[in-house]
């Protein structure tokens, strides 16, 4: 059973009671990501992500960690383009002990001059890391010419040179203009009472600003033809971005999508894997991912291989994305996606965690809840035809990019094989 309620002060308050759980998790969401920042401060919510755990008015940044470890719990964190979420587990009885943690970083935190010179070597040593990981490094190249001059395409970690721009006043002003009450949704699930979760969050809460912060800019832009970038780089295995711009999380074709990914990619039984690494043995590893975004989505399948088998894998993919187009998927192959898409569902949502997760990005980003019958019905929806006309309006070449890390010094075999899969 789902409760919300929302305060006077704008945040929300949204719960899943599961009694016979032993734990409560507890998450502080906040409706702002790394497309809310402007170009020059790439990278701040990032950073103020890293800095809510150095330290408040109250707790030392060790304490932090010792008051939610030392009653058996834990702690973390994660930004993403649209949302930064705060969360913790422990036991049943200790949901308070969390929300203070909790409300006490985002609310308190310091920002100490000192701190913050310290963390900024640490987030730089993290990019110096992804740069040095083709298969994230290839992600963020994706998403550079998949949303050109636009903070879509920018790192969430940020570059060397935003970094070094970011300074206490940056972060304080962004926090105190982003981190609002109505920006914000407290999700809790396990053993827990809707109403004493909403006493706590209330009187912790009490001083939060009930301004509203401002939105992302939403995203405009097209091009005619493929968007090919190749980073050449000496390394043992090479790696592949190829995909396709797709629907927003309101977009009523994201449930055809879905179902249309689980059979592309998602996992080992999927179409890619079977042909690309199964039958042929060409990759190491192939799938697929769909994201959604307020206004915009896309569509990646990304591959890890020897460098010399990326233009036949690229054809090959193509192949299957083109037959997609032209062929309707069978009964029993849409029937195990739509089972697959379910049970992963129901299964994840055992969890208090992932329940707790289900729950406070649904609210931070739609402000509501889609109950899961609902969600069952709209993917028994779709049929063979919804995929199809999917698969025709999304593997088109202006809505496409392909991004590839490789020792490769020329990209026109990556033209090559682009152009003979939209011949």
């Amino acid at each position: 059973m789902h409760e919300v309620t929302r305060l006077g002060n704008g945040l929300t308050v949204v719960t899943a009671a599961m009694p016979h759980m032993a734990s409560v998790s507890v998450g502080l969401w906040i409706g702002v990501g790394g497309r809310h920042e402007p170009d020059r401060l790439n990278g701040v919510a990032h950073f103020i992500e890293h800095m809510l755990f150095k330290g408040t008015e109250r707790r030392s940044a060790h304490r932090i960690s010792q008051d939610v470890e030392g009653i058996g719990g834990y702690l973390n964190a994660f930004t993403s383009e649209d949302h930064t979420c705060f969360y913790s587990k422990a036991l049943r009885h200790r949901y308070e002990d969390l929300l203070e943690v909790l409300f006490d970083m985002l609310l308190h935190s310091r920002f100490d001059p000192g701190d913050i010179r310290r963390e900024r070597e640490v987030i730089r040593e993290e990019v110096a890391m992804y740069l040095d990981q083709p298969q994230q490094h290839v992600q963020e190249l994706f998403n550079e010419i998949m949303w050109p001059d636009h903070a879509l395409g920018r790192p969430l970690t940020g570059t060397f040179g935003s970094i070094a721009r970011i300074g206490r006043r940056e972060l304080r002003t962004f926090l105190g203009r982003h981190y609002t009450a109505p920006a914000a949704v407290v999700a809790a699930a396990g053993a827990l009472e809707h109403q004493a979760i909403v006493r706590s969050v209330r009187r912790l809460s009490r001083h939060w600003p009930a301004e509203a912060g401002p939105r992302g800019e939403p995203f405009h832009g097209g091009c005619p033809s493929p968007r090919i970038r190749l980073f050449t780089k000496k390394t043992e295995q090479s790696q592949v971005a190829l995909g396709f711009r797709a629907y927003s999380r309101h977009d009523p074709r994201r449930y055809a999508l879905r179902l249309l990914n689980i059979i592309l990619g998602e996992n080992m039984s999927s179409r890619l894997f079977q042909i690309v690494r199964e039958d042929r043995g060409l990759v190491y590893s192939i799938y697929s991912t769909p994201s959604f975004w307020e206004d915009v989505g896309d569509l990646v399948i990304s591959a890890g291989l020897d460098a010399e088998k990326i233009e036949p894998v690229i054809r090959l993919v193509m192949r299957e994305l083109r037959r997609l187009t032209v062929e309707k998927v069978g009964r029993a192959e849409l029937r195990r996606a739509h089972d697959y898409a379910l049970g992963q569902m129901e299964l994840s949502l055992e969890n208090t965690e992932h329940r707790m997760m289900w729950l406070g990005e649904q609210m931070v980003t739609t402000g509501q809840l889609m109950p899961f019958d609902q969600v069952r019905a709209e993917l028994a929806r779709v049929n063979g035809t919804a995929l199809r006309e999917v698969a025709r309006d999304l593997f088109q070449p202006e809505r496409s990019a392909l991004a590839v890390v490789s020792p490769w010094r020329s990209d026109r075999p990556l033209q090559r094989a682009m152009a003979e899969g939209f011949a």
